[in-house]
């Protein structure tokens, strides 16, 4: 059976190169990465999503240049062609026929395969985090070292259902778009507020049923002093009842009770700000609304503003992309032992040289190194003589930590990205519990710490202050403040966010 004579023209001949091209390189490609050790994120792109293109546009092409071709005669009136007549009784157009459904079949069989590795390939934790490296290095990082490092990306950003899975591809357009023409802000906003709900991805894990009874947290913080020293404090942190036998009756997690609903509006798009909650058991009907005595908003302008339903997300702000802080992270590394504590001063060097913010990795790195060298150098120049070994080596730790927590080219860092698990570096749970937000009635939410938790031990490893298990102490400031931890709140000092 001969081609028709339409099919000679450029743009036909041009797709069916196109086309056949672009099925070797894919074939090629795909015969690498089966080879090839090493993960490689681009090969994947190239193979399920570039290339394949460029041959589906192969395969347009040809069919496009045959029409217009015919067209172009029929306007012409020189066209003599008509439809192909096919008698499968002849030889030829019979085995013709034959091998054109034989690669039909093969093609739609690729395709299919192909379609299905796109698939999985755009679901992979690797396409999301490492294809727009700048971009999302930040968010990639950071979840490499979470408590959600082994679950993908897909699970809670798409979760399941068709219907969500669409919109993901429809927003991954437009940030591929932002990522192409740098559309994208620096650093990324949050909170997303077109999240889908932790109803439908968190609480596929972590049921609201099955939060557990009071747990025990021990933390432990080294002071700035020559000596480094070592501060615990340990909590029983409330997050349920004394016993799970009674279920969500009390404790933090009572907030995500399925028979209580807690709405609020925020006055700021990062709901830092919260004048207006309003509390209702789904049970008795009883509802319950709390206003800011010292944040009043009127109806104009709460219709204009976010109203929401509180879920895991306003509390867990940071479940798998959690940036600490500088003197949270130094603490960290110092408690496993990476840097040493009986290096003198070291706390105390390392919080000098990060107390300021830097614009690129490199002057990070620079700047961080240098000043760590000169505050020994300058200060105590006995100590950097006899401990200069030492000295690198934990420079090296604090250069290592601070990588992995701040991206100066996405200004990305936990100033920009605060979690609100407690109060130390944000106002957190006080957002709400502020003795300020009261009913009509004079109903506050409390701003007692004791309700989320009680302290059973606190001080100096050396001299550590203990109670009995059902008792509680009062706070003690590691550093004398004259008495204003009792009436500030920490974030006032401690705080990460920017101004």
């Amino acid at each position: 059976m001969k081609m028709p004579r339409s099919i000679y023209n450029w743009m036909s001949i041009t797709g069916f190169i196109l086309a056949v091209n672009s099925l070797v390189i894919i074939f090629i490609l795909f015969l690498f990465s089966l080879i090839s050790e090493e993960s490689n994120s681009y090969m994947g792109l190239f193979i399920y999503i570039i290339v394949p293109g460029f041959l589906l546009i192969g395969l347009f092409m040809i069919p496009l240049g045959m029409l217009i071709k015919r067209r172009k005669k029929v306007a012409e009136g020189v066209s003599t062609e008509k439809w192909p007549v096919m008698d499968l009784n002849n030889n030829v157009q019979r085995n013709a026929m034959v091998r054109i459904s034989i690669i039909t079949v093969i093609l739609l069989i690729l395709s299919s395969v192909g379609s299905y590795q796109a698939f999985h390939y755009t679901e992979s934790v690797e396409f999301c985090g490492t294809l727009c490296h700048k971009v999302m290095e930040p968010e990639y990082v950071t979840y490499q070292h979470s408590s959600h490092a082994q679950v993908k990306c897909v699970e809670c950003h798409v979760g399941e259902g068709a219907d969500w899975y669409v919109k993901s591809k429809l927003s991954g357009l437009y940030q591929v778009y932002s990522v192409l023409f740098k559309k994208y802000s620096q650093p990324i906003a949050t909170p997303l507020h077109n999240l889908r709900p932790a109803s439908e991805t968190c609480e596929r894990c972590h049921w609201p049923e099955k939060f557990y009874s009071q747990k025990l947290r021990n933390q432990r913080s080294f002071l700035t002093d020559e000596g480094n020293t070592e501060w615990d404090i340990s909590l029983l942190m409330k997050i349920g009842p004394e016993h799970s036998a009674l279920g969500l009756t009390e404790g933090i997690h009572w907030h995500i009770n399925p028979d209580i609903r807690i709405e609020y509006i925020a006055s700021t798009r990062n709901r830092e700000s919260i004048p207006w909650v309003r509390l209702t058991n789904i049970k008795t009907g009883e509802v319950k609304i709390y206003t800011d005595e010292e944040n009043q908003i009127d109806q104009a302008a709460m219709d204009t503003l976010e109203f929401r339903k509180m879920d895991c997300m306003d509390c867990h702000t940071r479940p798998s992309h959690n940036y600490m802080s500088a003197p949270n992270y130094i603490d960290v590394a110092m408690t496993a032992g990476k840097i040493p504590t009986d290096l003198p001063w070291i706390k105390l060097a390392a919080m000098e040289a990060l107390k300021y913010p830097y614009e690129t990795k490199v002057q990070a790195q620079q700047e961080i190194y240098t000043t760590m060298v000169n505050f020994y150098k300058d200060e105590y120049p006995e100590i950097y003589r006899t401990e200069f070994t030492r000295i690198q080596n934990a420079i090296k730790v604090v250069l290592n930590e601070y990588g992995k927590n701040t991206f100066p080219y996405m200004k990305a860092d936990a100033s920009q990205y605060p979690d609100h698990i407690g109060h130390l570096e944000t106002e957190g749970c006080f957002r709400c519990h502020s003795d300020r937000h009261k009913t009509q009635q004079g109903e506050s939410i409390s701003k007692d710490c004791n309700i989320c938790h009680s302290i059973l031990a606190q001080g100096p490893s050396t001299q550590l202050q203990k109670v009995p298990l059902a008792s509680t102490m009062e706070f003690i400031h590691p550093v004398n403040i004259r008495g204003a931890e009792k009436t500030a709140l920490c974030s006032d000092c401690h705080n990460v966010l920017y101004e």
